[in-house]
């Protein structure tokens, strides 16, 4: 297993978007693992002031700008091998906060009560990494819970350019709490090569992301990068699922909120039957016992729905 190292630089991030036709900027072999450095926050974003903001993310808000999202994505990673039908594992081996701040905002009409709170407003908060706590200003500490807000593989070439917003078959603006370290993400491959690319890190983030935003804050992740081939007698997966140390999950996008919840317990069915051998509605009357349902987030145009199931209870 090689291991490669990919900074986050104005050369080798995108922002704001998803796009097949981005070059990649470092190819690997399956099983290698590839370390990721990833900023998050534009002037904007960080009120204006980028007194604190490390040279290297300072030169990339001053000489990139963004296209259709506020994402600062590292990548894309190319996998030699990929074809669109094969699935792409992304094993999160480890997570490291690397600033000592994060921000949240709050933009007009987005958030989950948009006319409760019309105006626009940011936060820059202290991170306590040896604490792994947050402190806010009317006194509260909260404790952190890192991951990666972005993990996409890039959409189908006749997709053209997306935004890094909403969430899709490709991953994306997942924004999955359960995707922390010893978990694996599971990716269709729409585009040879895969194109990996990762981003958008949350020191903590409650289901649901009330505001708008988490804790954003910038992360460095380690991610071994594993090729599953498609079989010729199976079907392609079509929808991103994950595996945790606990759990099986699967997930749903839709601007309708019941829609994703069925996506994401139809998928749920789907994988039962294929696991156990059950009858589907012997999966069905299972989930109604066993699995939850989450709330992934509601501020992503494509609300996020997220099927769990104990893995303990699956011989």
């Amino acid at each position: 297993m090689a291991q490669h190292f990919l900074d986050a630089t104005p050369q080798t991030i995108h922002w704001g978007h998803l796009d097949a036709a981005i070059t990649p900027k470092l190819t690997v072999d399956s099983g290698d693992l590839v370390v990721i450095n990833s900023f998050s926050g534009g002037r904007a974003d960080l009120g204006g002031d980028l007194s604190f903001v490390r040279p290297s993310h300072r030169e990339i808000i001053e000489t990139v700008i963004p296209i259709d999202g506020p994402h600062i994505l590292t990548g894309p990673i190319a996998v030699r091998g990929a074809e669109p039908g094969d699935t792409l594992e992304v094993k999160i081996e480890a997570i490291e906060l690397t600033e000592d701040w994060g921000y949240n905002l709050m933009r007009p009409g987005a958030g989950v009560l948009p006319e409760e709170f019309p105006h626009a407003s940011h936060r820059i908060l202290a991170i306590d990494r040896q604490a792994m706590t947050t402190r806010l200003p009317w006194g509260v500490d909260v404790p952190l819970d890192p991951f990666f807000g972005v993990l996409a593989v890039a959409p189908a070439a006749e997709k053209g350019r997306l935004s890094s917003v909403p969430p899709g078959e490709f991953g994306g603006n997942i924004d999955n709490k359960e995707l922390r370290v010893g978990s694996s993400l599971f990716l269709p491959v729409f585009v040879p090569g895969a194109h990996f690319s990762a981003g958008d890190g949350h020191g903590v983030q409650g289901d649901g992301e009330m505001d708008v935003t988490a804790l954003e804050t910038c992360l460095k992740g380690s991610f071994q990068l594993v090729l599953h081939k498609r079989p010729s007698d199976q079907a392609p997966l079509d929808f991103p699922r994950a595996i945790t140390p606990s759990h099986y999950i699967t997930m749903g996008f839709d601007a309708d909120l019941n829609l994703a919840a069925q996506q994401a317990s139809r998928r749920m069915l789907d994988w039962l039957v294929s696991l156990t051998g059950w009858e589907r509605e012997e999966a069905y009357v299972f989930c109604s016992l066993a699995c939850d349902l989450h709330i992934t987030q509601m501020v992503n145009r494509n609300r996020g729905v997220h099927a769990m199931v104990p893995r303990a209870l699956i011989a």
